[in-house]
Order: structure tokens, then sequence, then C-alpha cells
């Protein structure tokens, strides 16, 4: 059975949260929170001193899957990190701001 992670809804992230984004490049560049620290999940363990130091760390991917998976590895190495349900998914479809790189309106892909 997978392990229960601590979990939050996109709209209990507070406006100041510290978010770390595990998505590919390619879903990153089109939508993400403003200020989000982005590493994709496959390069978490590699950058971990790249991950950001928070009382509580939010972790979003598109819909919550890969987040839940990386929430799961941190808490186990000694950092306070909670899974964002629904994801980016979530948080646009309730219209949480985001941002792009692209130039372009964001949107999750």
């Amino acid at each position: 059975m997978p392990q229960q992670v601590p979990t939050v809804s996109a709209a209990e992230v507070p406006e100041d949260a510290v978010v770390l984004d595990v998505r590919e490049d390619d879903e990153w560049v089109h939508g993400h929170v403003e200020g989000a620290t982005h590493i994709p999940m496959g390069q978490v363990p590699a950058r971990l001193d790249e991950v950001p130091e928070a009382d509580l760390l939010y972790v979003v991917c598109r819909g919550g899957g890969r987040s839940a998976r990386v929430v799961g590895w941190l808490n186990q190495n000694g950092f306070d990190a909670v899974n964002v349900a629904g994801g980016m998914g979530d948080w646009e479809a309730i219209g949480r701001p985001m941002v792009s790189e692209t130039g372009q309106p964001p949107f999750t892909r």
C-alpha cells in the first residue's frame, strides 16, 4: 500500500508559500507559480542542495502524483514537505496566479 503523505488543496496554499515544482521543463515553461523553485522529479536527489529551505515546503506537479512521491522522499530525508493535491491543474482551475516563460499567457500542460 502506498505511503500516505501530507496533502493540501491548491486553495489551501498560502500566498507566501515556498513552492517546489517537480514537473518537467516543457511543463514548467508554459505556466508555474511565480517564485517557485523548479527541479524535475528525477533530479531532486542529485540537486538536494537546491531544494529551498522552508518551515513547510509545498510540492507541486501537474496532477499530484509525482509531487506526492517527492514529498514522501523529502520527508524521509529531513524536510517538512506537503503535497499539493490536484497539482497545477487544480491551481489553474481555481484561478490561482501563474506566470509563463514563453511570453504567452500561462497554462498547464
